[in-house]
């Protein structure tokens, strides 16, 4: 058709061409619109290539046969392999099945055979320091979903302070112009003075068109990468030179047959307000550094970070349900078939991402923030903890994972975690307040090394139940997951929460493990001086007292002397009296 109009003269080819001209314009420019149909034909390569060869070839049998039965018999084929394909692939969820063993089969998994200790605990939950920084921000502000990164060696929680998208105007003219970055250390969040800092974007997550940072960092990509990455989450961080910038986390699609997701790399978007060069550079080619996974390491600010699409990291921990073989999750079995636990409520769902210390658990894991999930059993009534899983949350190749279930320690995972503190403070309005992210706390107590889980107690909105109330001291929980004792604990105060556990929990332990290490506290400077000073004092005294003791020895024995002097002169006296 083309063809035949092309060869109808000189003004239909300049159409032609006019036409071709503005379709590659319009393919060119607005390549931001279209790359998520080019992402669900990566996604789907295979299974679009084999429906529509055998459509084809259908179609083409039926068109070319005369007979009446073999049409019908063609159609209703066609007829049965969709319908079976449909059943069997969604419905049955075959597809992400293969998809998830295919990221089984691609992990660099590490069995590890002692827990890491949790450091530089975090005391808020995500929806608590979501609902604050709210609180924080005016009619024409909107806040972005809190992140968990380290800021000059300390863990922050940074979240862009950005036009709101209620009001369409804001994300045409301004500009993200400041940055929370509040610590995950401490009971009391502040959202003002120091954390809060001033840093323009001109590219944002609730800008519009070329400023947003979705459409400008698809508009980077080029013609490969467009059909094999998209952009995820969006963290705020400081780069080796101190200054703020915009991390995109990339998503790699990988594999022919039944692709799956896995870690890309990042976009790097410096802040600073953009001239005409910027704009320009925007609309044709986007913005933004691209790091690929093997040279972050490069980047010091991006290594022992908080980088990984958390979609991601779910997936590779979900696919540790083929530790057993790949028919071991399939109804018949299940035997180590496990799941990663819903979180209720519209609550943080897993991963949690958490500081460990690895120092003492024989690995070459760094020390620093990983994605921590703990694996459940798939039915809905068990709830113990199969596995602890540490994924690395730079993007490294690695998956550390701990098996509970095959050590038969019986722990209780997060699932069992709400109603055990629901039942430890009755007086509670639980309609109202709810326990929520349970995140790991293991330590060195009394010993051994124990698991605990560390959850908060929030008040959730009867009219919106995504907004949490944040307190600035908040009611915290540590329940041990092998003796499933819950321990209220004092948020001031993280220094004394082993001293709190031990003291409402060695005498079970004692009871059940025999020999037990009582709890020493760790003496200041001060504590410590005043104890040697005490113990001058003390000898000190004693060598008063025993100088007294002598002096009155001493005494005794004049006096004792004395008294023998006289009784002898008083018979000499006697003696004379008579003579």
């Amino acid at each position: 058709m083309l063809k035949n109009y092309w060869s109808k003269g000189a003004k239909q080819k300049k159409r032609v061409i006019i036409f071709f001209i503005v379709l590659l314009t319009l393919l060119f420019f607005f390549r931001d619109d279209y790359q998520p149909a080019l992402i669900f034909v990566r996604k789907f390569i295979f299974i679009i290539l084999l429906c529509f060869s055998l459509l084809f070839l259908g179609l083409r049998g039926f068109r070319k046969s005369a007979s009446v039965g073999k049409r019908i018999g063609i159609l209703f084929f066609l007829s049965v392999f969709f319908g079976i394909l449909y059943y069997v692939g969604w419905n049955l969820k075959f597809y992400d099945y293969m998809k998830t063993y295919n990221v089984f089969n691609d992990l660099n998994k590490i069995e590890i055979h002692e827990l890491p200790l949790t450091q530089n605990e975090r005391i808020q939950p995500l929806r608590n320091i979501f609902s604050m920084a709210n609180e924080s921000v005016g009619e024409t502000k909107d806040v972005s979903l809190p992140h968990l990164v380290r800021v000059d060696g300390n863990n922050q929680w940074t979240m862009a302070i950005q036009p709101t998208e209620k009001y369409y105007w804001q994300g045409l003219k301004d500009n993200t112009e400041e940055i929370f970055s509040v610590s995950s250390t401490t009971p009391f969040p502040r959202f003002s003075s120091e954390n809060r800092i001033s840093v323009t974007f001109s590219i944002g997550e609730s800008l519009k068109f070329s400023r947003n940072t979705y459409n400008a960092v698809v508009q980077r990509l080029n013609p490969w990468m467009l059909f094999n990455y998209e952009p995820s989450d969006t963290f705020y961080m400081k780069n080796d030179k101190g200054a703020w910038v915009e991390v995109v986390s990339l998503i790699k699609w990988k594999g022919f047959f039944f692709p799956y997701p896995s870690f890309g790399g990042v976009m790097v978007i410096e802040n600073g307000e953009h001239d005409i060069k910027d704009y320009l550079e925007r609309i044709t080619i986007g913005k933004g550094t691209y790091i690929s996974p093997d040279e972050m390491k490069n980047y010091g600010y991006l290594t022992k970070q908080n980088t990984l699409a958390e979609n991601v990291s779910q997936l590779q921990a979900e696919s540790l349900k083929f530790l057993a073989g790949f028919s071991d999750p399939l109804p018949w079995n299940m035997e180590s078939a496990v799941k990663i636990p819903t979180a209720p409520k519209d609550q943080n769902a897993q991963p949690y991402v958490t500081d460990f210390d690895f120092s003492d658990t024989k690995t070459e894991a760094f020390n620093g923030l990983y994605h921590w999930f703990g694996l459940e059993p798939v039915g809905n009534e068990r709830t113990s903890l199969s596995y602890s899983v540490f994924i690395p949350a730079d993007g490294t190749d690695k998956l550390y994972y701990y098996d509970h279930a095959s050590k038969k320690q019986g722990y209780a995972g997060v699932s069992a975690m709400p109603l055990k503190v629901k039942e430890s403070k009755k007086e509670y309005d639980w309609n109202s307040n709810t326990p929520v992210e349970f995140r790991p706390y293991i330590k060195n107590i009394a010993g051994r090394k124990r698991m605990f889980f560390l959850g908060t107690v929030s008040t959730i909105s009867s009219d919106n139940p995504e907004q949490f109330d944040g307190s600035a001291t908040p009611d915290l929980a540590l329940i041990d997951s092998e003796y499933r004792d819950v321990v209220w604990i004092n948020a001031k105060k993280p220094s004394t929460w082993n001293e709190e556990v031990y003291n409402q929990l060695n005498e079970a332990w004692k009871t059940s493990e025999g020999a037990n290490l009582y709890f020493e506290k760790q003496k200041t400077i001060l504590e410590q001086n005043k104890q040697v000073l005490d113990s001058i004092k003390l000898i000190s005294n004693l060598d008063k007292n025993q100088q007294i003791l002598d002096s009155i020895k001493l005494i005794s024995a004049q006096d004792k002397k004395r008294t023998e002097i006289e009784k002898l002169q008083r018979k000499i006296d006697s003696i004379k009296n008579n003579q």
